[in-house]
């Protein structure tokens, strides 16, 4: 999930930093922003309406003769990548802001072609942005048990904890399951600072 929302990311926050006019960067931004007012349950629901056998998808899918993935890992990989999809752009968007355009310019008058400079030049002084915007998506992946639980069967952590405390009443598995994304994400933030992430945060 977090590689898919840095795929997607990067060139809309290039778009939005670079191409863009303030008009447009404007509207962008408040078009980013706005699913973060939505109920995280409502954005849920929506899209298992979505996948769901009746759903739109397959609606729109039936005339190709084609069906979509219903509920399974798919679903939980195209939920997650929505939820989290503003949480990696806003950061990559404003680590290629600080960058200079004089620099790209630079790159392009020594003869660098758009691919090695986006390589060479954009990727390197972006790439601290990237790690701290999956900082959240990750992290936010890492503890989430409810669109597992909604959208598939799939089972996270989350899920295992849940059930050790809600059901199987088993609060020391469920302690000993909880230690394991601490340890993760203590393990990711270090990574991410020796990376610089807590800079472009």
């Amino acid at each position: 999930m977090t590689v898919t929302d840095a795929i997607l990311a990067f060139p809309i926050a290039f778009y939005m930093a670079k191409v863009a006019s303030p008009r447009v960067r404007g509207l962008l931004v408040v078009g980013i922003l706005m699913p973060l007012w939505a109920s995280y349950l409502v954005k849920v629901y929506a899209w298992r309406e979505i996948l769901s056998e009746e759903g739109i998808l397959n609606w729109a899918l039936s005339p190709l003769g084609l069906k979509g993935p219903g509920f399974g890992f798919v679903a939980t990989w195209l939920v997650f990548s929505y939820l989290w999809l503003p949480y990696m752009i806003l950061p990559i968007y404003a680590g290629l802001e600080r960058i200079p355009a004089s620099m790209l310019d630079a790159s392009g008058d020594l003869g660098g072609s758009p691919p090695v400079t986006f390589r060479r030049v954009v990727l390197p002084l972006a790439f601290p942005a990237v790690v701290a915007g999956s900082i959240f998506t990750f992290s936010l992946t890492l503890g989430d048990y409810i669109t597992p639980q909604l959208v598939s069967s799939t089972q996270f952590i989350g899920n295992v904890v849940y059930a050790n405390v809600g059901i199987a009443n088993n609060l020391p598995l469920a302690a000993a399951f909880a230690t394991v994304p601490v340890f993760v994400m203590v393990v990711y933030l270090l990574i991410a600072r020796r990376l610089g992430a807590f800079e472009a945060l």
